[in-house]
């Protein structure tokens, strides 16, 4: 009951079910889910009823949380939220910490990484789907100025530009770049930066061009190999099952070969198991 309740819901339906559920109970829906519940299941489910920007606001939390960051589940949250969901999962992140996430943000990393990743927490990427092809003209060859072209690398050129513009936008500057250059961006990237920072530019360059197929790449080292990373899994099935995650299975299924609901059979059990797949849906 509780499983196609919550699965056979979009999340604005679950908030209210949840108000209504407090109303009628005197407790809170997600509680008594934590009481009743355990493992990942719990996780699953109370995933499933917490509201959109506070569910990536706890992620955020939990990705700085302890001796060690993760930094890949932040690149992927920051990378792939729009500048409004941003804003929103800032907010949220004050109302539930009652700490600044730019803050937090800074006392868990440092350099260009840092000063990347607070841009993108601040939600100032332009969402426009206009495209200027003067301005891709003139930033694909601050790219290279920046990089390909100079003893050293210019890394604020490459963080100003890759946080700001918009997707489509940042499309056209690398068929730019590459008729300047006559290389990828990402392949200059990769010759150019390192470690955090590097990973973080390569991120944007992928959800600029694909979102669903960089989502599909992570849920697929998620389940590849001995064990499962469900701190990933979880996220992204909750997180994109009403925005991408049908392109998301299709970028699956060409990606890997198989069906991401088989890849998911496979790799879990019980009413974890059958949560997970009532959110993926059909088998590809």
């Amino acid at each position: 009951t509780l499983i196609s309740i919550l699965t056979e819901r979009t999340n604005a339906q679950r908030q209210l079910i949840a108000k209504e559920y407090q109303a009628v109970c005197g407790k809170e829906l997600k509680d008594d889910l934590k009481g009743d519940l355990s493992g990942h299941f719990k996780g699953l489910m109370v995933a499933l009823v917490t509201p959109p920007a506070v569910f990536d606001a706890k992620q955020l939390k939990k990705s700085m949380k302890g001796t060690g960051t993760n930094e890949d589940a932040l690149i992927e949250i920051l990378t792939t939220r729009t500048s409004k969901q941003m804003q929103e999962i800032g907010h949220a992140y004050y109302t539930v910490y009652k700490k600044s996430l730019g803050d937090e943000i800074s006392s868990e990393t440092s350099g260009d990484f840092r000063k990347a990743l607070l841009i993108l927490a601040n939600g100032r990427r332009d969402e426009s789907l206009k495209v200027d092809e003067q301005l891709a003209k003139k930033d694909a060859q601050i790219l290279y100025n920046a990089g390909e072209k100079r003893w050293g690398t210019d890394e604020d050129a490459f963080t100003d530009i890759l946080c700001l513009r918009s997707f489509p936008q940042l499309k056209l500057t690398f068929d730019e770049y590459r008729n300047i250059s006559q290389k990828d961006i990402e392949d200059s990237i990769k010759g150019e930066l390192s470690g955090h920072f590097e990973d973080l530019l390569l991120a944007i360059v992928r959800c600029a061009r694909n979102t669903p197929a960089f989502l599909a790449e992570r849920l697929y080292q998620a389940l590849k190999g001995a064990g499962t990373d469900e701190f990933t899994l979880n996220r992204i099935m909750v997180s994109r099952s009403e925005i991408d995650l049908l392109d998301i299975r299709a970028e699956f299924k060409k990606l890997s070969g198989y069906s991401l609901y088989s890849a998911i059979k496979s790799d879990t059990s019980g009413d974890y198991e059958i949560t997970l797949l009532k959110i993926c849906g059909g088998d590809d």
